[in-house]
């Protein structure tokens, strides 16, 4: 517990990170797919013979890369930043982590991204003022900077699942950065790069569905029946690909994390749906869903095909990236770094030490005055259970123990202390770490909170 603890009252400090994480990914994978869509349909567009319906589809891609530019530009590059602060306040450990390993890898990605925004925007500006090649050129250039930023993220986002042998071997010893590439290509990059490749066409095209709904039919219906149908036939390949790629990934999970899954999926009659598995239940869903409306509604009637019809689409796209992000997170429970560091971020090597000498006792942000079990232990689930537990909110402490007394919760905290191979929360609660004081700090507050003592009584004189 290095750092002060960053406490979002309700909806915790970890829902910050993802509600911001989840419209990000939508945005940073359209600047992805985007950057090939646009150089891509600009080259069919230069290839058409006839020059009102070539005219036609350049000033339509026009319209759309002043749409690209505003949403990727501007709201990616803010939810960007926004993800930044919100991890570095609610997983400092994981973060320094990821700084100190990546620290070359991050500076490769904000040297391509630096070129991402520089060339969207020479690519809107110079519309119809440079030599058309050369504009074509410059669409290339921003789709290479884009891509590459993927192919980079994508190592280190694995890595937080699956840092792999080689370097969990090294950590903690400061050679871990000697193992970088080891790092980077770690057994889940390649089938996530290419889902996340997958994904990154699927949502060009969505989005290409928001400015192609909006071309008048009556006016130009050769021009809205090409671009839509054009943007839907992004859905494909994905699609069709998705399904093998997921069990690619799920081949090279570990085995601790295939439970989570597994879990639901086996006892599925019995109602026992682990989290993973109502997500990737939602992903299904939503995902069949995309491709039927968009065939029937877009690709097969491309002129009834309207706004609302594509913002319907984009909604469904927003619920499925959440699922497939939420998915991604949950995954790695119990850790924020596979086999390394725990969700509240303990570092596994640091257990044993912690539970001998107390889980305060290097602490910077404790009052060194306080002497009171309340304080210690609100202390303590603050910096333990806080990552994932609210007192009244999202997963609340008091809902979850309701009905407990002292005992009870003692025997409950302990069980996560003792963490026994058959405890039932081993597979996604990290363990509760400390002495036998810090155990019972964190029962005798725990308690508090959920039994609060009873208000006096006063009692007033009758006449």
């Amino acid at each position: 517990m290095n750092y002060p603890f960053w406490e979002i009252p309700f909806l915790g400090s970890g829902w910050v990170i993802g509600i911001i994480a989840i419209f990000h990914v939508m945005i940073s994978q359209f600047a992805v797919g985007g950057g090939l869509y646009l150089p891509m349909a600009e080259r069919k567009a230069m290839r058409m013979t006839d020059p009102e319906t070539r005219a036609a589809w350049l000033k339509q891609l026009a319209s759309h890369s002043r749409f690209f530019l505003v949403v990727t530009a501007v709201f990616g590059t803010v939810s960007g930043v926004g993800i930044w602060f919100a991890i570095g306040l609610t997983h400092p450990e994981a973060t320094s982590t990821l700084i100190h390993n990546f620290v070359f890898g991050w500076a490769m990605e904000w040297v391509f991204f630096l070129v991402e925004l520089a060339t969207v925007a020479v690519y809107y500006y110079t519309w119809d003022r440079i030599d058309p090649k050369l504009h074509l050129k410059v669409g290339w250039v921003y789709g290479v900077a884009s891509a590459f930023t993927l192919i980079i993220i994508n190592g280190i986002l694995a890595f937080m699942l699956t840092p792999g042998d080689t370097w969990i071997a090294v950590a903690g010893t400061g050679q871990e950065a000697s193992k970088f590439w080891n790092a980077f290509f770690n057994p889940t990059y390649w089938p996530s790069l290419l889902l996340r490749t997958c994904v990154c066409c699927s949502l060009a095209g969505v989005w290409a569905l928001i400015t192609s709904s909006r071309i008048d039919a009556d006016k130009q219906p050769a021009l809205k029946t090409s671009m839509v149908q054009w943007s839907v036939k992004w859905l494909v390949p994905s699609f069709v690909a998705m399904p093998f790629l997921m069990i690619w990934y799920y081949m090279m999970v570990p085995a601790s994390q295939q439970a989570l899954l597994t879990l639901g999926i086996d006892t599925i009659n019995a109602g026992t749906f682990s989290a993973v598995t109502r997500m990737a239940l939602v992903i299904i869903i939503t995902s069949a869903t995309i491709v039927g409306v968009a065939y029937y509604l877009a690709y097969r009637n491309p002129l009834d095909f309207n706004l609302s019809h594509a913002m319907a689409v984009l909604l469904l796209a927003l619920i499925a990236t959440g699922a497939g992000e939420y998915s991604r997170e949950m995954l790695r429970k119990p850790y924020v770094i596979g086999r390394w560091m725990y969700s509240n971020g303990v570092r596994v090597p640091s257990v044993a030490r912690i539970n001998q000498e107390g889980y305060l006792t290097h602490s910077n942000w404790v009052w060194s005055g306080s002497d009171s079990s309340y304080s210690r232990g609100e202390a303590i689930f603050r910096g333990e259970c806080g990552s994932c537990h609210t007192m009244d909110g999202y997963r609340p402490m008091r809902q979850l123990l309701a009905g407990r007394d002292r005992a009870n919760i003692g025997s409950f905290v302990l069980m996560l202390h003792d963490y026994k191979p058959d405890m039932p929360y081993r597979r996604f609660m990290p363990p509760m770490v400390g002495t036998q004081q810090d155990v019972n700090d964190l029962s005798d507050y725990l308690n508090f909170q959920v039994n609060p003592p009873a208000a006096p009584r006063v009692l007033t004189a009758q006449k």
